[in-house]
């Protein structure tokens, strides 16, 4: 055997063991990125996150109105303004979503809880945390340019308007909830699935339904602007549209899927990892 031979068997072997660290290496990461990932988060962290969410998700949504108005001219347009908000929650899912879900709307946390994949301890302090946020975004938005109300979603001004917005409302928030139930991790949006998935839908819907109520899907995010701008026309219809779309949700996804075994609840709560 020459001696070239010998050298490549010798160097391979030696090669063979750094692979295998190499490879473990990974496993292990890959094991601590999920972990990490999907592991339990305090109350406390949850609320800080879904109010700065909300926060960055009323200041993108409304924006586009109230600067179109400050500048009294259309800069954003419409396709803009509805693509942006769910390119923003498509980022902040990537960014967030481990950390509290990322809901950031009181209709998403709704689903979960009657989806029984939610503690409902945390319901309220959700919705606290998702309102409070709604409202500073709307502030921001007034203490800088002004006439916030410009950024509110509005039933169409037509015949029969109201309804129809209600309609469009419920159906809205039915396709977008059974959408984040579809993709979720439990309780949470996590991953490319999720983010693609939902922030698509909010963009998608929003470029054909926003002319006829604006296709909020979200009742922070529409009365947020109401109450500082004190502008409350047709304020019910997105607080009953998305609570009637995502209990239709809920209603057909435990229909075609069945109620939530004890894992998957065990996993939204963050029970079968450590908390570490």
């Amino acid at each position: 055997m020459s001696c070239e031979v010998r050298g490549a068997r010798v160097a391979g072997a030696s090669r063979e063991p750094d692979r295998e660290a190499a490879a473990l290496l990974r496993h292990r990461y890959l094991i601590q990125f999920e972990e990490d990932t999907l592991r339990e988060r305090p109350l406390w962290i949850r609320e800080i996150i879904e109010f700065a969410g909300t926060f960055v998700l009323v200041v993108v949504a409304a924006g586009s109105g109230v600067i179109n108005h400050f500048t009294g001219d259309t800069p954003v347009t419409r396709a803009a303004a509805v693509i942006a908000p769910g390119a923003v929650v498509m980022a902040m899912i990537y960014a967030w979503g481990p950390l509290s879900g990322l809901h950031i709307n009181p209709a998403v946390t709704f689903g979960f809880a009657f989806r029984r994949v939610f503690p409902l301890r945390w319901v309220v302090p959700y919705w606290v945390a998702q309102l409070a946020g709604a409202l500073a975004g709307a502030w921001f938005l007034q203490l800088v340019f002004g006439h916030v109300s410009s950024g509110g979603t509005y039933p169409i001004a037509a015949p029969g308007g109201e309804w129809r917005s209600l309609v469009m409302e419920t159906v809205l928030t039915f396709v977008l909830v059974s959408i984040i139930l579809n993709t979720a991790t439990g309780s949470r949006s996590i991953g490319h699935n999720a983010a693609i998935a939902v922030g698509g839908t909010v963009a998608l819907l929003g470029l054909f339904a926003s002319p006829i109520s604006g296709a909020s899907m979200n009742p922070a995010r529409s009365l947020a602007p109401d109450i500082i701008g004190a502008d409350y026309a047709g304020w019910w219809i997105y607080v009953a549209g998305p609570v009637i779309g995502a209990f239709l949700a809920v209603i057909v996804i435990n229909l075609v899927r069945g109620l939530p075994v004890r894992a998957e609840r065990q996993a939204a709560e963050g029970g079968d990892l450590p908390e570490s």
